[in-house]
């Protein structure tokens, strides 16, 4: 999810939510605010990803970033805020150009996402309380940017402990889909 920008530096281009601390203002409650601001978005997960700090990558003069990541299901109906022109999706592996070093940011962040997908919940939190082993495989795909073995990645599920059956099922037409809820982290799978 970008925005585009409105304001010099980079005006017309592409770049991830954010903007200035307030004074009285911690930097969660910075980010947070950043992201309602321009996208609309209150997240439900946001969390500090890396701090940004090479003397060249603001031409304003010395910034340092301190970047957060939030999720955010794409059906989430999101609205341009007063400094962006507009907000839009776009998939990683088709990304514009970007202001600042929004790119680099944009890698870290989503390396650091997709090796949170074996340890935590993290891609839970794309998902409805109840889910079938489908959707959270097409959230991995998706995260990965790549097929997995279905086999594979539901014995995977399996010796980590990491969701619960429930006595649920979607009926799509076909043959019914169990749906499972987020079970927890295992430690001993860590």
């Amino acid at each position: 999810m970008l925005i585009r920008r409105l304001g010099e530096p980079y005006a017309g281009q592409f770049a991830i939510p954010g903007g200035f601390v307030l004074h009285d203002e911690s930097l969660p409650v910075a980010a947070a605010r950043e992201l309602v601001e321009e996208t609309g978005y209150r997240a439900k997960y946001l969390e500090q990803l890396y701090t940004f700090g090479d003397p060249d990558r603001d031409p304003r003069g010395r910034v340092v970033t301190v970047a957060y990541f939030a999720l955010v299901p794409e059906d989430q109906a999101l609205a341009a805020g007063s400094d962006a022109g507009e907000v839009k999706w776009f998939p990683m592996s088709n990304l514009p150009p970007l202001a600042f070093d929004h790119a680099e940011i944009l890698r870290v962040a989503h390396d650091r996402l997709k090796a949170k997908l074996d340890y935590s919940e993290v891609g839970f939190n794309l998902l409805p309380a109840e889910f079938s082993l489908s959707d959270l495989q097409e959230v991995h795909e998706t995260i990965l940017g790549h097929p997995i073995d279905p086999r594979n990645f539901r014995r995977k599920l399996d010796s980590r402990g990491l969701v619960k059956e429930t006595d649920h099922y979607r009926y799509t037409g076909r043959k019914p889909a169990r749906l499972y809820t987020f079970a927890g982290v295992n430690p001993s799978a860590e």
